[in-house]
């Protein structure tokens, strides 16, 4: 399998475990992933008062040079991703794009929702935000794949949801190696 190469966008009030779960699963895989702010800093206040370092900020980053976007959720997190007019641009063209991969977790997939990216599409989210979601969508709790979407309800999949984008992105033996070696129960 070739390299793959994913996009962990931060924004300030994003949940840490969102991030950090899915990173440790990914990374363990061989995918490398950024850490992208979206905010002016690289520095991003996480909630819990968890300071983040991200390797670059959105405007040094070309976000069409990666194979995957990750949208953790964190009520902040989520206003500030809604806020990013780069990633507003860019995530359609993910979406419909199979060979890329758009991962999402807890509130994540209400940014996809509200630029009209999840018609059609099977998702979860953290329950209550799945107001507005378009009919058939919503699937219940845990992690849900749909293609090249893969969205989880909420901190406590981050671990499933980052086993699960490294299936897509590494496939099934090396999913299987790392999440037998995190001692994770698939």
């Amino acid at each position: 399998m070739m390299h793959m190469k994913l996009a962990m966008m931060l924004g300030e009030g994003c949940e840490p475990l969102e991030v950090v779960a899915p990173v440790d699963a990914l990374r363990r895989g061989g995918v490398e992933v950024v850490l992208v702010s979206v905010m002016p800093e690289r520095a991003v206040m996480a909630a819990q008062g968890i300071r983040m370092q991200a390797d670059a900020t959105i405007g040094e980053t070309d976000l069409m040079a990666f194979d995957a976007i990750c949208l953790p959720g964190g009520e902040g997190g989520v206003a500030n991703l809604k806020a990013c007019a780069k990633l507003e641009e860019v995530l359609p063209a993910f979406m419909d794009d199979d060979a890329r991969t758009v991962m999402s977790i807890c509130a994540g997939p209400t940014v996809l929702n509200a630029w009209g990216l999840l018609t059609g599409r099977a998702a979860t989210c953290y329950p209550g935000c799945e107001e507005g979601f378009p009919e058939g969508t919503y699937q219940g709790q845990g992690v849900i794949t749909d293609g090249n979407l893969i969205t989880a309800s909420g901190p406590g999949y981050g671990l499933a949801f980052g086993i699960a984008g490294l299936r897509r992105l590494a496939g099934d033996e090396v999913a299987r190696k790392v999440a037998a070696d995190m001692l994770f129960q698939e």
